[in-house]
């Protein structure tokens, strides 16, 4: 299991995302913490958490300036923001701390199980160990990118786009769209077409499976899965 530290200063919101982390197979809420002072707190007394939902707005501080101090202490802790701060300035110092991803609020479960997910994928990677070629570490980066289906149409919604790229990432081998549909819990007609939408895009690729009799059987997979 993931243990994560949930960060906000409205208690309210901190269960929420609590609540939306248990969601996520894979992942338990270790803490809340609703300021800096708190969550440095936390960070001592838990058992080490491997991941913090960190809020930016505290009330004794800022989620940045927990973040530096976890690493002046040497915590090793993952972090990801989860705030309503978006401005340029405060994104690039979350970058330049080592924060792995970025979510805006307001946002959806739908948005955080994909931040989430990514990460599970990132530790999974990660904890093979061993050597990396330039095509591994291509992977590992791309590990943590959710938004990598852009310029939708009118009328598609970027989460449900991630959460069919996300079948077809996982997948042994190629999916048909009812079997997209189990998995993601979608209805299987949006399932098509989606998968229409990323095969048109080249991000998904077409096989058809041929039966004893009737047409062929459309199977997608994610065309640069390694």
């Amino acid at each position: 299991m993931i243990e994560v530290l949930v960060v906000d200063d409205d208690a309210r919101v901190a269960r929420v995302n609590a609540a939306y982390v248990e969601k996520v197979p894979g992942f338990r809420v270790a803490g809340e913490a609703h300021s800096a002072a708190e969550a440095l707190s936390r960070l001592e007394a838990l058992p080490r958490p491997d991941l913090v939902l960190m809020d930016h707005y505290l009330p004794d501080g800022t989620g940045l300036a927990v973040v530096r101090e976890m690493r002046r202490r040497g915590h090793p802790t993952d972090v990801i923001m989860v705030t309503a701060a978006r401005d340029i300035a405060t994104v690039r110092a979350a970058l330049r701390q080592g924060v792995l991803q970025y979510l805006v609020k307001p946002f959806s479960f739908a948005g955080l199980r994909a931040k989430l997910e990514a990460y599970a994928d990132l530790r999974h990677t990660l904890d093979g160990g061993g050597r990396a070629e330039q095509s591994d570490v291509d992977r590992i980066f791309g590990t943590l990118s959710t938004g990598t289906v852009p310029d939708l149409p009118k009328g598609h919604s970027p989460p449900t786009a991630e959460l069919v790229r996300r079948a077809l990432l996982s997948a042994e081998s190629s999916l048909s769209a009812q079997e997209v549909a189990e998995e993601t819990g979608l209805s299987r007609q949006t399932a098509q077409r989606y998968l229409k939408l990323l095969e048109r895009t080249g991000r998904a690729r077409l096989t058809l499976r041929y039966g004893d009799a009737g047409r062929p059987e459309h199977r997608y997979a994610w065309a640069t899965r390694t």
